[in-house]
């Protein structure tokens, strides 16, 4: 049963250089506002940056003309496909240094024009660079080297249906170019939801989501796109890949596995059959204040190893409270959350909040069964999240230092890790500027063995070097995280500014094995240049 796509945010302008909508972006007035939380930023913010004051070369190469209804050389979408949506990002386009723009953008309708497109590009020496909604923030959508004729972006985001829904099943099939609000608004009317809200839901696909193993907003149980996943069917240079739908399979290696987090390096995600679920209809949520950081740790993991698994369980540190307005004492505050679709869920926040209590916590009354945040304390925390994005691009305007990195590692090492990680990254960002720097922790998801901790640095940066600065502070916590054993990246994926990390930590007969399956796969080597191996 095929659904129609709609996406009520249609209309509104995406921003070319920074997060999200234009209209939703700070102005000049907040902007400097917002410069004067940070001492030693600039006096007035950069100019929003224009498409006609870039370096946009013509094209390196032209067409077949089979595909040309499907090309466009246009500088204003070649610029919007030149990077992500990371930090360096921003400020690159602030400053007028974007990087390789690509010759062409192509939106093809079907597998056989991404498989006659990547024909072409193989046959013609061209890079292709696989785009969904371009939210990433660790390059995994640009192009960096000279060893390409051209570059192709290749937008998926015109094959965005909901092809089909197996109600007896509860899963649907759905085309890779699918962005969040897209993607639900099909399976609404049946009942149904994926049920993945990353931070960039809005602005991501289905197929990025799959090539970059991503995590959704849900705090523990089934929060990671793997697993929704039932089977994938996968464009290559060497032939198209279709797994098997079943529920589970003992059947040797996962071909699902192969692609599942390979980034537009192996091949083109073109649709997938997910597990769908029932709309939840029951909610409540309230929020625990903690004096003692680590006591609040002790409480997280209490939580993890129990059967409540609260649907958010995200505990966010004393700056990071404050930040959010969840907390102006001091306090850490964990936000709870629980959902279904079949039986109310107050006695289970109110188990939790006795645990939170049982380890120094101060909780409320459990709120009542019901749709609204439990509390004001939790409506702060979702209104800050949402919005972050935004002040973080108003802060770049400002010549500040603002970025995210995320991690996971298992309990034991989860306090000295965070501890390290304000330390040692605080320490590199005062040498890299002579500024002091706000570092804020806060645990977006909790494994009964381990939790994901998510940082945020803040600091002036030094003007026309803020790409070196985040890169000199990056680099400080990429070998704190190397020290503890504690991954690269969570959910943000490899791309190209995490590939020192995930080389150290990924064993050599894999990188062996990854590298066959590059040659394989990718003969002309046109496939994401650059991320996940050379």
């Amino acid at each position: 049963m095929p659904a129609t796509p709609s996406d009520p945010n249609l209309t509104r302008a995406r921003s070319w250089w920074g997060w999200g909508y234009t209209d939703a972006h700070p102005d000049d007035a907040e902007c400097t506002a917002l410069g004067a939380l940070l001492p030693g930023t600039l006096a007035r913010p950069l100019p929003i940056p224009r498409v006609a004051d870039l370096p946009v070369a013509r094209p390196g190469v032209t067409p077949p003309p089979a595909l040309a209804h499907v090309v466009t050389a246009d500088p204003g979408i070649r610029a919007a496909h030149a990077m992500g949506k990371a930090y360096r990002d921003v400020i690159r386009a602030l400053r007028g240094r974007p990087g390789r723009i690509p010759d062409l953008v192509a939106h093809p309708a079907d597998d056989q024009q991404v498989a006659d497109l990547l024909d072409w590009a193989g046959e013609h020496g061209v890079a292709v660079i696989p785009f969904g909604g371009g939210s990433s923030v660790v390059g995994g959508v640009e192009y960096r080297g000279d060893t390409h004729r051209a570059v192709l972006s290749l937008d998926l985001t015109s094959m965005n249906r909901v092809l089909e829904i197996d109600t007896s099943g509860g899963s649907a099939r759905i085309q890779a170019g699918a962005l969040g609000p897209v993607l639900e608004s099909q399976l609404k009317p049946h009942g149904l939801t994926l049920r993945h809200f990353p931070q960039s839901f809005e602005f991501s696909t289905l197929g990025g989501w799959l090539a970059t193993r991503a995590g959704g907003h849900y705090a523990t149980g089934r929060t990671r796109i793997d697993d929704f996943v039932q089977s994938l069917n996968v464009v290559t240079p060497a032939g198209v890949s279709t797994s098997w739908r079943l529920p589970a399979s003992g059947a040797g290696p996962s071909p699902d596995r192969l692609f599942l987090g390979s980034e537009g390096s192996l091949g083109v995600i073109t649709e997938a059959w997910m597990r769908v679920q029932e709309r939840p209809r029951h909610k409540a949520s309230a929020s625990v204040a903690f004096t003692d950081f680590h006591r609040a740790l002790d409480a997280v993991r209490a939580l993890a190893r129990s059967d409540l698994a609260p649907a958010n369980c995200r505990l966010l540190d004393p700056g990071e409270a404050l930040l959010s307005g969840a907390a102006h004492d001091g306090a850490a505050v964990l936000v709870l959350g629980f959902e279904s679709a079949t039986a109310p869920v107050n006695d289970r926040l109110a188990t939790a909040l006795d645990l939170a209590r049982a380890h120094g916590g101060r909780a409320p009354s459990p709120a009542a069964d019901r749709d609204t945040p439990g509390d004001t304390a939790v409506g702060a925390w979702r209104s800050a999240f949402l919005r972050m994005p935004y002040l973080r691009d108003g802060l770049a305007r400002m010549g500040a230092v603002v970025e995210t990195f995320e991690t996971a590692a298992t309990w034991d090492r989860i306090p000295e890790l965070i501890d390290d990680v304000r330390t040692q990254v605080g320490a590199a960002a005062l040498k890299a500027t002579g500024h002091p720097a706000t570092v804020n922790c806060r645990l977006t998801h909790v494994y009964p063995d381990g939790a994901a901790p998510y940082f945020t640095v803040a600091v002036a940066g030094r003007p026309g070097d803020e790409v070196e600065v985040w890169d000199e502070i990056k680099a400080a916590a990429n070998d704190v995280l190397h020290r503890h054993r504690a991954t690269i990246t969570h959910h943000h994926a490899v791309g190209r500014d995490h590939r020192p990390g995930y080389d150290l930590q990924r064993p050599q007969p894999f990188a062996l094995a990854l590298r066959a399956a590059k040659n394989a796969l990718d003969p002309h080597g046109i496939l994401n240049p650059g991320v996940l191996i050379d």
